[in-house]
């Protein structure tokens, strides 16, 4: 685990409480509207995430309950951030706090920013999910952790369910190969070494 506010490296594991955002075919619209893609930077999005729907719902919405702030888990339903391809949609929930999400199916280019994001979007059927659901609206503080070696969710008063992950974006979350930058990082001498030998960049 790492103390940077944002995901960073190898992910074997996740922990905290959850949020549910029930509903199908919740777009990226709904997550993030789109008068907010004029920002410069993506700096500020996480307190506008849903702003919307949270407007309309003043107090009532499950990213305004009590028991959500500092949640980490994200559960909803099926197609989630179907809609446009904007990649402030993960980023708004990323800088919200959310490191995961738990839900039926997502949409695709979603999917992809998240993972871009180090946010895996775990799959589970739709019994599963609601199951997952109702546990949570009985103790919304209850504390979870997920490891994406076994794929399983565990809870603190001793229920789990068994969540689904591709395996290439598993293995890249796994194994950190999902954070570019801190590969470039990592690697800065052996780039180095190669600037060095590209004539247009040295000596040119």
């Amino acid at each position: 685990m790492t103390s940077s506010p944002f995901p960073m490296g190898p992910i074997p594991a996740l922990r905290g409480r959850a949020v549910v955002v029930a509903g199908d075919d919740i777009d990226t619209d709904r997550i993030i509207p789109a008068r907010f893609l004029k920002c410069i930077t993506f700096e500020g999005l996480g307190s506008q995430v849903f702003a919307d729907d949270r407007a309309e719902r003043p107090a009532s919405h499950p990213f305004d309950h009590p028991a959500a702030q500092g949640a980490s888990l994200l559960v909803v339903n099926r197609n989630f951030g179907c809609g446009s391809s904007r990649e402030h949609a993960p980023q708004a929930l990323m800088r919200w706090g959310i490191r995961a999400v738990v839900g039926e199916s997502f949409a695709e280019i979603f999917y992809g920013n998240c993972l871009a994001l180090g946010i895996p979007c775990f799959t589970a059927p739709h019994d599963l999910v609601l199951s997952l659901q109702a546990a949570l609206a009985a103790i919304p503080t209850l504390e979870l952790v997920v490891c994406l070696d076994t794929l399983r969710l565990e809870a603190a008063d001793g229920q789990s369910w068994q969540l689904e992950l591709q395996p290439g974006p598993r293995q890249m979350l796994l194994s950190g190969q999902w954070d570019a930058t801190s590969q470039l990082l990592s690697n800065g001498a052996e780039l180095d070494r190669l600037v060095g030998a590209l004539p247009y960049l040295s000596g040119f």
